[in-house]
């Protein structure tokens, strides 16, 4: 059996086919279109037509490779960017209608969770009580647990691509004051969920996203054409100097630098601002690189659970997902 994932982001819309015989997703294609959404739509603004055109595009293209690597039909969602928009629900009809790819968009904390359970399965056991960060460009994902869920979520509106928007927009490189207000926003939006990690006290912590990748290979971690089984960690003290380095560099020049991609240079300093201020607040000297995220955590528990548990919980995304990330959730389901 070979099962695909979807995955329209800020930046790239992700295809991932695997096999899934012996209940592990194991890639056998994997492709991208990059559309880069973030630049093209402000927040609280709706999506343009000509990237909706381009969206209904990259998504038919999709669905086509998907079918010619013997995959069914993608799992297909939309994150923040999505999410967020005020003509969300016209743009997944469109393109629904227009591929006959059920395109859908979960909650924050859905997203959360599912992240969780792909970082746990690739970190095993023994890794203990988790902690996950999750920087994207629309939203930050935080969760902590004990088993295969997460015992809480929280999705906060503090993505790289958000708040490069809403602080750095006139600004190349950004002034010193626009980069203190940014941290202080996030400390303030923050403070509770690092509290709650800092007294369930994780024996480990993981971070996921590109934009954590690039962020970690800038502070010295092993690249990417190394694979995916080297230990890759970001130190605390590393990512402060790196916080500083962006700051002084314009955007240009920062694309320069070691895993920094011309796409994300913008945003790289508001992501990294957030995930400095987030090791900080929690108390986190070092976090690990994990390489399995969402899309790994979708496609486990479609193998684990049926089909049906995707059905179900588009479903109530369809119904009562919010347009906006909700801060805090007690997440439910068996561990």
């Amino acid at each position: 059996m070979r099962i695909s994932v979807l995955d329209v982001g800020s930046n790239t819309v992700r295809l991932v086919v695997a096999d899934a015989e012996d209940g592990v997703p194991l890639p056998v294609h994997t492709a991208k279109w990059r559309l880069r959404l973030s630049t093209q739509v402000k927040p609280g603004e709706p999506i343009p037509d000509e990237s909706v055109e381009r969206l209904v595009d990259a998504v038919a293209a999709a669905s086509r490779t998907a079918t010619r690597w013997g995959a069914t039909s993608p799992l297909a969602f939309a994150t923040a960017v999505v999410r967020s928009a005020p003509n969300r629900q016209e743009v997944l009809r469109t393109v629904r209608s227009r591929t006959g790819v059920p395109l859908c968009t979960l909650p924050g904390e859905v997203e959360a969770e599912l992240t969780f359970l792909g970082a746990r399965r690739w970190m095993g056991w023994r890794s203990g009580p988790l902690a996950l960060l999750d920087i994207g460009g629309g939203s930050f994902e935080v969760a902590f647990g004990r088993g295969r869920l997460p015992d809480f979520v929280a999705s906060l509106p503090l993505g790289a691509g958000r708040l490069t928007h809403e602080f750095f927009a006139e600004q190349d490189p950004p002034s010193p004051e626009s980069v203190r207000a940014l941290r202080r926003k996030v400390r303030h939006q923050l403070r509770d969920v690092a509290a709650r990690i800092r007294w369930e006290g994780p024996r480990t912590a993981v971070a996921t996203s590109r934009t954590f990748q690039q962020l970690a290979r800038l502070c010295g971690a092993p690249p990417g054409r190394h694979g995916p089984f080297v230990d890759r960690t970001l130190d605390s003290r590393d990512l402060g100097r790196a916080v500083e380095r962006l700051a002084a560099l314009p955007a240009a020049e920062r694309a320069r630098l070691p895993g920094i991609s011309a796409p994300r240079s913008a945003q790289s300093l508001a992501g990294a601002v957030v995930g400095h201020t987030a090791m900080k607040l929690i108390g986190l000297q070092t976090v690990t690189l994990c390489p399995w995220a969402i899309r790994e955590g979708i496609m486990l528990r479609h193998i684990e659970d049926g089909a049906s548990w995707w059905a179900e919980v588009t479903r109530l995304a369809e119904e009562s997902a919010p347009p906006e990330p909700v801060p805090l959730r007690i997440a439910s389901g068996k561990n």
